[in-house]
């Protein structure tokens, strides 16, 4: 999928998860830790795209994630890159195939997943706010540019990094400083997992199974057969994929804050 489909998914899934939490559990959420929590998960979204890099010196190609804050960004990219591909050829097996890079292989794996989210929640407990701010920041870049993804073309990567950085703070300066906001680091890996879901409806699929090595394949791509698998790029992902997600979203929310407003309608959720 496209990054604005992964991060408009992202998004929608920890409104609709709150939303459930906040009926059947009666654990609510201020509208800060509220828009925060979506904020990063939509960001986590984005994330596992960051092993597909583009030109470093000529700040162009690579997902969505890797143009976030400009050359920075498409330098760190390079890196995951070159670090997935080295894992891929450290634990392929027979049948595996070559490849000249590593995308679609380590980040988005499930034990990526885990220690990315267990990693974020570890640096919050240890290194309280300021550990945080960095983490929003970082998030919050990811999600304004998969969110907001023509906006933020022609805004450009110093406007969405100053975005970014003003959010961060902001949001440093109104939370409370005697916690190790573990929620942040759920949201990070619930963002990854669902990056990774969305990649699975499509063709080229994850290798969510690794490292479980199946006939002599320790990537092995696990997808929808073609016939129906979900084409990036094309008008059932941007019209049908987006609208579904977008309208899911928006019911989560008013749920969320006027949930008499729904119900004015008659609507439940």
């Amino acid at each position: 999928m496209m990054g604005p489909s992964h991060a408009l998914s992202g998004a929608a899934v920890w409104l609709t998860g709150s939303w459930v939490l906040d009926q059947f559990a009666d654990y609510h959420q201020s509208p800060l830790a509220l828009a925060v929590g979506t904020a990063v998960c939509a960001g986590g979204a984005l994330f596992p795209d960051l092993d597909m890099s583009g030109k470093v010196t000529r700040n162009q190609g690579g997902a969505t994630v890797a143009r976030t804050f400009g050359v920075v960004s498409l330098f760190a990219a390079e890196v995951m890159e070159k670090i997935s591909l080295g894992v891929y050829y450290a634990t392929k097996l027979s049948k595996d195939p070559r490849r000249n890079n590593g995308h679609r292989t380590l980040t988005h794996t499930i034990p990526f997943t885990v220690l990315i989210g267990w990693g974020t929640t570890a640096l919050c407990a240890a290194y309280g706010k300021w550990a945080v701010v960095g983490i929003l920041f970082f998030m919050f870049g990811l999600a304004l540019r998969g969110l907001f993804d023509r906006w933020a073309e022609r805004a450009g990567w110093v406007i969405v990094t100053l975005t970014s950085a003003a959010a961060a703070w902001f949001t440093f300066v109104n939370l409370p400083g005697d916690r190790g906001y573990p929620l942040i680091g759920l949201a990070v890996g619930v963002g990854c997992f669902v990056h990774i879901l969305g990649d699975m409806i499509t063709r080229a699929g994850v290798p969510i199974l690794w490292p479980i090595p199946i006939k002599r394949r320790m990537w092995t791509m696990v997808g929808l057969p073609n016939s129906i698998a979900l084409r990036t790029g094309s008008k059932a992902e941007v019209i049908v994929l987006r609208g579904v997600l977008t309208a899911v979203a928006v019911l989560a929310t008013v749920g969320l804050v006027a949930p008499s407003v729904l119900r004015k309608f008659n609507i439940e959720i």
